[in-house]
């Protein structure tokens, strides 16, 4: 049996030793490899490109001594659930399937869910998780940020004629466990497969290890019977004894649905996003910098009102905030979320934009209030300066609401 990697680029091959060891002892060869570094990072990779990796290392395993040629089959963990049927749609020397913590969704609608089940399960709720965590995987996407983020597992499912065995952990916090293995049913049956076994284990991970705390932390140790179901069920396969179709074990732990990720309006593409973006952070940072400018001249003058002050360093640091503060949830991964300290429901740091931006659209609403008030006697520099910043002080609004900073 080939082992084929989860997501990562360049994974040693001692990643997955402890599974190879476990089937080996099953009686079965098995060939691990190091997955490639070349063609495949965070922002770029082909499905079908490790497709054809594992495939290849089909070919090496089945011209080794001893192992008989037509019994060889693919494993796949994760990512693998998604390169391992394309190679056995592709190829016909593949005698069966093995899936792990595979995922039966677009790889985009799982990883909006995954992180967001990773700041639930860390206590987080509201705006971040329904608006800005959803929005960015959206907006990273549609900026080519994201590998392959609306592909399609179904069709190719549909065409995997092989035997399936399906594994699953019940604290699967990567994979939604719940909303998967039924879709594998119903590709697979589209294309007429009823060969296929489902198994859910218990105080398991995705990756199908022990877990101690309900699938954050993976553990070396197998879930009790993984390796020996897959021993035997390979066994049962190449012996010409093919399942017929079946699901059993205890029922998996999913404390919330995916939810559907459609590409964004052209209004809200990751062109106008970053257009609205410069835009804002340019008006607010020109008010600031023509101050300087002033003073280095000997030029300056009292602001028209404080607020107008408030307004450009508040915009400021809530845009920038709100965004690394994103970026980083988004790189701590899913399950190992650590929004920081949480404070009803919310994590302080969020909570604490969320008040910078309130008070930034009241500074807005003072400047223009006080610019109205002082009109006659503003100068026509100062004025260009005050529009220039209240229209960023107009930008910002939409933009923070459509982010979840002026939502609770």
């Amino acid at each position: 049996m080939v082992l084929v990697h989860g997501a990562g680029t360049g994974t040693p091959r001692g990643k997955l030793m402890g599974e190879a060891v476990a089937f080996a002892r099953q009686g079965m060869s098995v060939l691990v490899y190091d997955k490639r570094s070349k063609d495949y990072s965070l922002f770029e990779r082909s499905y079908s490109l490790l497709a054809d990796d594992a495939i290849g290392a089909l070919g090496v395993l089945r011209s080794q001594p001893g192992v008989d040629p037509a019994k060889v089959g693919m494993w796949g963990l994760s990512e693998g659930g998604w390169v391992v049927p394309i190679a056995a749609a592709r190829s016909s020397d593949i005698a069966f399937v093995v899936l792990v913590g595979a995922n039966g969704l677009s790889p985009l609608r799982q990883q909006t869910w995954a992180v967001a089940a990773g700041l639930r399960k860390a206590g987080v709720s509201g705006s971040l998780i329904d608006r800005a965590e959803f929005n960015l995987y959206r907006t990273i996407a549609d900026g080519g940020m994201f590998p392959e983020p609306y592909y399609d597992p179904g069709p190719t499912i549909a065409r995997v004629r092989q035997p399936v065995l399906g594994i699953w952990g019940t604290h699967d916090l990567l994979t939604p466990p719940e909303e998967s293995p039924p879709l594998f049913v119903r590709a697979l049956e589209k294309g007429g497969n009823e060969h296929y076994t489902f198994r859910f284990f218990a105080g398991a991970e995705h990756a199908a290890h022990l877990s101690p705390d309900g699938g954050v932390t993976r553990l070396p140790e197998l879930a009790p019977g993984y390796a020996d179901l897959v021993g035997s069920w390979v066994g049962d396969v190449t012996a010409g004894r093919p399942p017929a179709a079946g699901t059993s074990g205890p029922a998996p732990v999913q404390a919330s649905r995916t939810v559907p990720v459609n590409p964004p309006a052209p209004w809200e593409s990751a062109p106008v996003q970053l257009a609205v973006l410069l835009l804002i952070l340019v008006a607010f940072t020109a008010y600031p910098v023509t101050a300087l400018v002033r003073r280095l001249g000997g030029r300056s003058r009292p602001p028209v009102t404080r607020a107008a002050r408030l307004l450009s360093a508040g915009g400021l640091v809530a845009v920038l905030g709100s965004f690394s503060y994103l970026f980083y949830l988004v790189m701590t991964g899913g399950k190992l979320a650590a929004p920081g300290p949480v404070v009803a429901e919310r994590p302080v740091l969020w909570l604490a934009l969320q008040a910078l931006a309130v008070v930034s659209v009241v500074a807005a609403v003072l400047t223009a209030l006080a610019w109205r008030r002082a009109r006659a006697s503003v100068p026509r520099g100062e004025r260009v300066r005050l529009g220039l910043l209240l229209a960023g002080g107009a930008m910002f609004v939409p933009w923070a609401l459509y982010w979840g900073l002026l939502l609770p």
